[in-house]
């Protein structure tokens, strides 16, 4: 992408809008994947704040946006989003050892709860309440994107029903059970965005999920085509007739062998992909070379790592991304830390003002 001509320096609001449009930017933005904890923390506030108080929450992730650098992503990041909306129980981090709510009870115990289990209520169940909260707070700031409840993609939607234990056990004993859950999670991820659509209308909505389990790390390519792909198809297909114009999904972990079949899913016109540091950059721009690349420099070195590891990390992944043809934003491979140190989320953007300007 070539840098615009004449138009001197962009803001993080116009080189986002060029980005989602297919227009040129002057320099690689930043992205706050995973961010949401982090930034509770880093005003003041408790990792309890930003999953249950939604004011907190969406002030701390402007605060930081506006620290680090970035457009204001504004979203409620829920790993183990499932078990809680369909019946189960989770536990709220409430102490300074738990970093993220924790499952207690999966709604599915047994392979005679699987044909039981019914779709939950998309306005009342779980978090989405809160979520809906958050995303009117987000409504208030003029362009900004307005993101649904963290619906995850359907196989990992699937896993938080039943547990992955159990998930993969029957993936070998019993698929039939694997099949009616991921048809049970897509069809509750189209029915949260109809009522996010039905809300605030489609054009401001980017749709993002979170692909974990479908990884090389817990099932193999035969399986993601038998049980993921049919499904995430589908469910994409259903979100883009809705008007979405923007899919964002964060591909979890090690999904090298998946990525031809990643290829064949639909993701918007750009889809926006991040991806874990697993996978190398300029080989996604290669299966995605009409969509927005993000990522994705090692989390675990952005958390223990020293400042000069994660700048020298960072400069390769822009080095990299630099050369995607859909565009590249740059950010962690996955969820950061909310013990993070702050320097070393600062270098990230410091690497971004040294190497991130288009010629």
């Amino acid at each position: 992408m070539e840098k615009p001509k004449g138009k001197g320096k962009m803001s993080e609001k116009e080189r986002w809008d060029a980005l989602i449009n297919r227009q040129p930017v002057d320099r690689i933005s930043f992205f706050p994947v995973g961010a949401p904890s982090f930034s509770c923390l880093n005003v003041g506030y408790s990792i309890l704040d930003s999953y249950t108080n939604m004011a907190k929450t969406s002030e701390a992730q402007r605060k930081i946006a506006d620290q680090y650098g970035y457009f204001p992503f504004v979203y409620l990041a829920y790993g183990a989003y499932g078990a809680w909306e369909f019946g189960g129980e989770i536990k709220m981090p409430a102490s300074e050892y738990v970093m993220a709510p924790t499952v207690v009870r999966y709604p599915v115990g047994s392979e005679e709860d699987v044909l039981k289990l019914e779709l939950p209520d998309s306005k009342t169940a779980g978090i989405i309440p809160l979520n809906m909260e958050l995303s009117k707070l987000q409504e208030e700031l003029p362009g900004a994107p307005i993101v649904p409840p963290v619906a995850h993609t359907v196989l990992t939607l699937a896993a938080n029903l039943s547990g992955i234990e159990s998930l993969c056990r029957w993936m070998m004993k019993k698929p039939e059970l694997v099949h009616h859950l991921a048809q049970l999670a897509g069809e509750h991820i189209v029915e949260v965005a109809k009522y996010w659509v039905n809300t605030f209308g489609p054009e401001r909505i980017i749709f993002y999920s979170a692909a974990a389990t479908e990884s090389n790390q817990m099932i193999s390519p035969k399986q993601f085509e038998e049980f993921f792909l049919p499904y995430q198809k589908r469910t994409n297909e259903k979100l883009l007739a809705m008007g979405i114009k923007h899919l964002f999904v964060h591909i979890c972990g090690d999904h090298n062998l998946n990525l031809p079949l990643w290829s064949q899913i639909p993701m918007g016109d750009p889809g926006i992909l991040s991806f874990g540091h697993e996978v190398d950059l300029e080989t996604a721009a290669k299966y995605f070379p009409s969509d927005i690349i993000v990522g994705n420099v090692n989390p675990t070195i952005i958390h223990t790592g020293s400042g000069d590891a994660v700048y020298e990390l960072s400069r390769i992944c822009i080095e990299k991304g630099k050369k995607a043809p859909g565009g590249f934003m740059l950010a962690a491979g996955c969820t950061i830390s909310p013990l993070t140190p702050s320097y070393n989320y600062w270098v990230m953007q410091k690497s971004l003002e040294d190497f991130g300007w288009y010629d």
